[in-house]
């Protein structure tokens, strides 16, 4: 009788490491978790951030397009000269303006500023996907191996150790691999 309960115990014990074992991974995944959607938060508006700078930065091209288009009408006159240096003037803004280099301000700076920005926020949200479905299967691992300790239905332990490590996969694919499972784009 007592070898019996010894049995159980020593089960339970192992059990009981499962469980702590899939407790710390859940916590490993649900804090990488949160680390991705802040990340993916952040790069989210700092593309919108870049992307309203393009927005305006076309508007005053546009505004300014529109003004050198105007002047072009003015037919010759003891202005022409003023005319045409000012045309000059806005001609430079408007190339400064499409391309800036030395700044990152221009528009095909700032398009390629918040296409990377885009590309972080993507990434980001891929790997916290993978995060909380490997959270998920931590969860219901735990709840499985705890509820063996109470049945004690082995298969439970069984399926409870399989979501570990399904879990524990989904957690290195998304650190490590995110591209690689296909089902997540």
């Amino acid at each position: 009788m007592s070898g019996g309960h010894g049995a159980i115990e020593g089960s339970n014990k192992r059990v009981a490491l499962l469980i702590s074992i899939l407790a710390l991974f859940l916590a490993f995944s649900e804090t990488l978790g949160k680390a991705a959607q802040t990340d993916s938060i952040g790069s989210n508006v700092e593309a919108a951030n870049q992307w309203a700078y393009f927005q305006a930065r076309t508007i005053r091209s546009t505004v300014l397009k529109t003004a050198d288009e105007a002047l072009a009408l003015v037919p010759p006159g003891p202005n022409q000269d003023a005319i045409a240096a000012k045309r000059a003037e806005w001609a430079k803004t408007l190339a400064r303006w499409e391309s800036e280099p030395a700044t990152g301000e221009g528009r095909k700076e700032l398009t390629a500023k918040a296409r990377a920005s885009e590309e972080r926020r993507d990434l980001s949200l891929l790997r916290y996907h993978h995060y909380e479905l490997a959270s998920a299967a931590f969860q219901i691992g735990i709840v499985l191996a705890s509820a063996e300790v109470i049945t004690g239905i082995a298969i439970l332990v069984f399926a409870g150790g399989f979501l570990g490590l399904a879990g524990a996969a989904l957690l290195g694919f998304g650190y490590l691999a995110p591209h690689a499972l296909p089902f997540f784009h």
